[in-house]
């Protein structure tokens, strides 16, 4: 056997490991497997006669490749409304039913909330709570002291376990209200989306978010004859609790790109504000419900 031969078997024993790795980092199936293959572009220019735990080693290099992306998605701002197709996925090589699979596997809730954080904090935080390492090799990754390397897993920690609790019986109401709404608009149902709307909804968005008629849009009819045609990004919609009340967010890979919250009246949805700016979506606080209707592939 070659020495490269040799190396790319040594290589293959770690790949499940970093690809679990590079998949809790970025939260996409695709970007996971292109890290994952950055990394083994790092090992096969490298000279690692003198590393002596190459899984470590390996971790490390795709871990500061999954830095690299994420600091590149932050600056690019990518368009929540550009999610991803799946017939595009599969024509693409992409594989959108095994994404969801490998999401619900990770746990969608937790993709979510790892979305609201900073780069740093993100890698501070999977490196060290679900892979145990050690705060000494994270800030070496990360250019900061072991202790800033701590305190940024420990903001983490905090934003993910400080998650509103699971509802109770008062809000079953607002989750058949919001369940409803999903399905309307996944249907393209017109008559059951208008059916629970408040005549007089009001639709606020913010400029990050903005419905096709501008920042805010009034009237059950007007508004569904606008959102039903526009209503792509449905597929995505999953029931959550926004700062403890029941809401909707939009999450294609785990990425939160969009959360709807709902004022609701009499049993109508009275108001919906769209929110889409990163900075407002860091703010809040929110838990992906389980069950219900989910996002047909």
């Amino acid at each position: 056997m070659d020495e490269n031969s040799w190396l790319a078997e040594r290589f293959e024993a770690h790949r499940a490991h970093l690809q679990a790795v590079a998949y809790r980092m970025l939260g996409s199936l695709s970007e996971a497997e292109d890290a994952v293959q950055e990394s083994w572009l790092h090992l096969s220019r490298a000279d690692t006669s003198g590393v002596e735990n190459l899984g470590g080693w390996l971790t490390t290099v795709v871990a500061r490749v999954c830095l690299d992306m994420l600091r590149s998605r932050k600056a690019r701002r990518e368009d929540p409304m550009a999610a991803p197709d799946p017939a595009v996925d599969r024509e693409a090589g992409t594989d959108p039913e095994r994404e969801a699979v490998l999401a619900d596997s990770v746990g969608l809730a937790l993709l979510v909330v790892l979305d609201t954080l900073t780069p740093a904090e993100r890698l501070a935080f999977v490196l060290h709570d679900l892979f145990a390492v050690p705060f000494e090799e994270i800030a070496s990754i990360v250019g900061r002291s072991p202790a800033a390397a701590r305190q940024l897993a420990s903001r983490a920690r905090r934003r993910v376990q400080g998650a509103p609790p699971s509802p109770d019986a008062d809000v079953g109401r607002q989750r058949e209200v919001v369940d409803a709404f999903i399905a309307a608009m996944r249907g393209g149902d017109f008559d059951a989306l208008v059916a629970i709307l408040d005549p007089d909804v009001v639709i606020h968005a913010d400029a990050a978010a903005e419905p096709p008629a501008g920042g805010e849009v009034r009237g059950a009819r007007a508004w569904a004859k606008q959102a039903i045609p526009a209503a792509r990004g449905a597929r995505f919609a999953r029931p959550a609790l926004v700062d403890g009340t029941v809401g909707i967010v939009l999450a294609p890979q785990g990425r939160l790109f969009r959360v709807l919250r709902f004022t609701l009246a009499q049993g109508k949805i009275a108001r919906i504000d769209v929110v889409g700016d990163r900075e407002q979506l860091r703010d809040l606080d929110v838990l992906v419900l389980d069950g219900g209707p989910h996002p047909e592939i």
